[in-house]
């Protein structure tokens, strides 16, 4: 059980990470919260949720954000170390 959260938590981070990069790439392009959701065709507020963590987005939704900003989001799955 301990073992799942550990693995939730791991999961969330990656999301948080992720977000923290986009966020810091449209600031840093100067692009606002209503500029990029109005391509990500969403409201202000809802973005805003998103940026302070206030909602953890989907992967779909944080994949529309990455495309906003012309990124895309890769997954790969790796082999657990069986010992």
């Amino acid at each position: 059980m301990i073992k799942n959260n550990v693995s939730s938590n791991k999961e969330t981070m990656t999301i948080i990470d992720g977000l923290a990069f986009l966020r810091a790439e449209r600031v840093k392009r100067g692009i606002s919260q209503v500029e990029l959701a109005k391509r990500l065709g969403m409201s202000q507020p809802q973005l805003a949720k998103i940026e302070k963590l206030s909602s953890i987005p989907s992967l779909k939704t944080l994949n529309r954000y990455a495309e906003g900003l012309g990124y895309e989001i890769k997954l790969s799955f790796e082999p657990i170390n069986q010992q």
